[in-house]
């Protein structure tokens, strides 16, 4: 092996030993033999000499630090040594008692006893002390007791309490119970001596009317000034004078405020008594006269004191009495009484000033009562107003009364013949209308029936109109329906005078001047329009509130030197109140009658109108001053009269509509009702038109004609509208059916002589007007003659007669399906009515 590989294997063996680092595969798979050695341990050799002197050198960088080290703990190595050897001293000394300080510890332990023990000592001879003391006192008390000295018994009994509560003993000690026992028993007899010697003082004798108060008697040593102490000390001052006021108030204040009783007692005073005796009449003046008596000799004779208690207990039993049961009755509801007010006013405001004189407190809600009394004015006016209307009401809607709406329209020529085709006639004071018209006079005017005023916020909306051609099963306010056009050889048009110009002015020789002519239809007429309708008796006595109030109202605003004038702005916004009040209420009064709702329809409306009247009128008076012109507000009010009368009749039109659907059928469809027959089917309807004529008669008496024939019309539609669609609804319809479903129909159109003139003679030549009013009346009707009918009078029908006015293709194809047999001809007629939708 060569040196190198020696110097190798060397090296190889100090890094395994120095640092355990395994050497190469190469090198360890060398054979090496025992010469080899030699170079490796020389490397050995050299490692470890390098080392030695590696640890010398940190030997001598760190030698300080160690020394440091070595010195630190030797130190310590002393200290505890010295700390055994201070131990092992202790120790010895504690076994020693000569020196450890016991006897003085003792010693010290004894004198703490003794002096313990002299505190305790005279502890015991301070409380025997204090009980002595206690009890000389109470001895003192009962002495006082017997010699009838309230104030001082009870001044001894105060120093007693405070002594007892100083004794440093326990409550529970025999001896204190004594003492407390003793000092509560004393107390008791006390208070009996007190009660009564309170009673020799103040004295009231309920049975006699008696009342005697004493300032001091000469048998007894307390006064009265002087029992205001011992009501303290016994915390009875309150209780006292709420017994004091109870007892007055029976024997003396009671009867004379009675204001139900049939004869009132007068008050009088008579040395130191007060009594009852007499006769006073019930004004305002003898009473506050006598109440002035009873507080002037409480004030006299009772302390202060007494005085203040005595008034938080009467003051609030005593003044709401006097306000509610003799004040409020005498406050007027109208300016004709209202000197008379004044002057009690005066009286109760020098009532007030005289409490305050003799000290009394508590009477605020009196003297408010003085200070506000425009205020309390007004509140008695408005609870006057108001509760009149509730009276009214709640004594029913007494006899009907027939009144007239009258209305000034401009109307077309053609509106007239509409007007005359529902058999309006001139009045009989206007016999040469169409004379006046052919002279050009604006101001002819002429009755006829009118339609209801509507609101002018809502317009045509508010009334519905139009719901019945759109399909809607809402219940429409009234209104005025177009009225059908009469025949051409009976022209309306002469009952008027209409037409009857001169043949040179109706035909002008040249076009031009003939082009210059307004069409008969085209001119205008102004016509006053009146109809007749009933009301019940309760508008009048609300108009005639609301008139009173504002005239009232009025005159205070004309007055200012008047005290309630200030209260005029107040019964200006009261009609609004009155009005509400009866909104509010009418309508469960109102529902207690047949065809209440209508009553309350025509009510509400007459109000609205004459409150309209009555505010136009009110801003052209020349008696009223520009303020009392100008604080009139009725237009809020008159609209919401309108809405409300519009809902009650609404209201009771789906009332009724619901009721006739449920007669015939509900929901269900009336002709195919499980276990009807034909006999069941007709009892239904006849239910139904029954309960339609019932109604009729009775709206008769209420409604006007046109509203009238509205509210009927509405009815009479809803029976039609509800066959119309359960028809409809069907799924085949045979021969015998059709024949039945005719005959039911048959049986409500019988509902045409409701619209029909009410005499005989007008009734052979009249046209029922229902199908103006009942926009489903037609469509019934030719549904019936659909049915009847076979494929040619369909046919015919449909092309010549006026069914396509009333139905429409997609309809009458369907009817045709329901009703015949799907064959060529059917199909033809079928082709050819879709071929022509509007034949008419």
């Amino acid at each position: 092996m060569s040196s190198s590989e020696n110097a190798q294997i060397g090296h190889a063996l100090v890094e395994f030993s120095l640092q355990g680092i395994f050497p190469e595969e190469e090198l360890s798979s060398c054979r090496v033999a025992v010469q080899d050695l030699a170079s490796a341990l020389q490397s050995l050799a050299a490692a470890k000499t390098r080392l030695e002197s590696n640890i010398q050198q940190i030997n001598e960088e760190t030698a300080p630090d160690v020394n440091q080290w070595i010195t630190n703990a030797k130190s310590l190595e002393d200290d505890v040594n010295r700390s055994r050897s201070w131990a092992n001293d202790i120790v010895r000394r504690s076994q020693a008692p000569d020196v450890s300080g016991k006897t003085i510890q003792e010693a010290e332990e004894k004198v703490e006893f003794l002096r313990r023990e002299a505190e305790y000592n005279q502890q015991v001879h301070h409380a025997l002390k204090s009980i002595k003391h206690v009890n000389e006192l109470l001895d003192q008390v009962e002495q006082a007791r017997d010699e009838r000295r309230i104030l001082d018994s009870l001044h001894l009994l105060e120093k007693s309490w405070t002594a007892l509560d100083a004794i440093p003993v326990s409550k529970s000690c025999r001896v204190m119970k004594l003492l407390d026992m003793r000092a509560f028993e004393l107390k008791s007899a006390v208070h009996d001596v007190f009660d009564r010697v309170w009673n020799s003082l103040v004295h009231i004798d309920t049975e006699n009317r008696l009342v005697t108060v004493y300032g001091s008697r000469e048998d007894e040593q307390m006064r009265l000034d002087d029992a205001v102490v011992g009501l303290k000390a016994y915390k009875e001052l309150d209780q006292r004078m709420a017994s004091f006021w109870h007892h007055l108030d029976e024997a003396i204040v009671g009867p004379r405020t009675n204001i139900e009783a049939h004869e009132l007692p007068k008050i009088q005073r008579t040395d130191s008594h007060l009594t009852l005796s007499g006769s006073a009449d019930k004004t305002i003046t003898s009473l506050f006269s006598d109440l002035d008596q009873v507080m002037t000799y409480l004030s006299e004779r009772l302390p202060e004191e007494l005085v203040y208690s005595l008034s938080n207990v009467m003051m609030p039993d005593l003044i709401p009495r006097i306000i509610g049961t003799w004040l409020d009755i005498v406050v007027p509801a109208s300016l004709a009484e209202m000197d008379g007010f004044q002057q009690v006013t005066e009286i109760v405001r020098t009532f007030c000033n005289r409490l305050q004189n003799l000290k009394f407190n508590g009477f605020q809600e009196l003297q408010e009562w003085v200070d506000d009394a425009p205020k309390v004015w007004l509140s008695k006016c408005r609870g006057t107003a108001l509760d009149s209307v509730r009276t009214k009401l709640a004594q029913g809607l007494g006899q009907p009364k027939e009144v007239e709406r009258v209305e000034t329209q401009t109307v077309l020529r053609s509106e007239g013949k509409e007007l005359a085709a529902n058999g309006v006639t001139p009045r009989a004071n206007d016999d040469d209308w169409g004379a006046a018209w052919d002279d050009g006079e604006a101001d002819a005017k002429q009755d006829v029936s009118a339609k209801p005023d509507t609101n002018e916020d809502d317009g045509t909306d508010a009334w519905g109109w139009g719901e019945d051609d759109n399909g809607a099963e809402e219940p429409e306010a009234p209104a005025e329906q177009p009225q059908a056009e009469p025949p051409a050889e009976e022209d309306p048009t002469e009952a008027w005078g209409w037409g009857e110009e001169d043949a040179a002015n109706a035909a002008p020789e040249d076009p031009a001047a003939a082009a210059a002519v307004p069409s008969k239809d085209s001119q205008t007429r102004e016509l006053t329009l009146k109809e007749t309708y009933n009301i019940s008796s309760m508008p009048e006595p609300v108009l005639a509130l609301v008139s009173a109030v504002l005239e009232d109202a009025a005159l205070l605003l004309g007055d200012e030197a008047n005290p309630m004038a200030k209260t005029a702005a107040g019964l200006f916004s009261l009609p609004t109140l009155i009005l509400a009040m009866f909104r509010a209420v009418s309508p469960y009064y109102y529902t207690l009658n047949t065809g209440g709702n209508m009553f309350l329809y025509n009510d509400a409306t007459y109000l609205s109108e004459r409150l309209s009247d009555l505010s136009k009128a009110w801003k052209v008076r020349s008696d009223l001053a520009p303020r009392a012109i100008t604080m009139l507000r009725l237009d809020n009010d008159i609209k919401a009269l309108q809405s409300f009368a519009n809902r009650a009749y609404t209201s009771e039109i789906s009332t009724q509509k619901t009721v006739l659907r449920d007669l015939l059928g509900g929901s269900q469809n009336l002709l195919q009702q499980d276990g009807l027959g034909t006999s069941d089917l007709e009892a239904q309807v006849d239910s139904a038109t029954g309960h339609v004529r019932a109604l009729a008669a009775t709206w008769s008496t209420i409604l006007s004609k046109s509203v009238w024939s509205q509210a009927v019309g509405s009815l009479v539609d809803t029976l039609a509208a509800k066959l119309v669609a359960d028809v409809m609804d069907l799924a085949g319809i045979g021969q015998d059916e059709a024949y039945n479903i005719a005959s039911l129909i048959a049986r409500i159109t019988e509902l045409d002589d409701l619209f029909l003139p009410p005499t005989t003679a007008e009734r052979e030549n009249a046209v029922p007007t229902t199908a103006e009013y009942a926009a489903s009346w037609l469509r019934l009707k030719y549904l019936s003659e659909v049915l009847q009918s076979n494929l040619q009078d369909v046919r015919f029908l449909w092309m010549e007669s006026e069914l396509s006015l009333y139905f429409t293709v997609a309809e009458v194809v369907e009817l045709i399906g329901l009703s015949f047999v799907d064959n060529a001809r059917t199909r033809e007629v079928v082709r050819e009515i879709e071929a022509n939708p509007r034949p008419r």
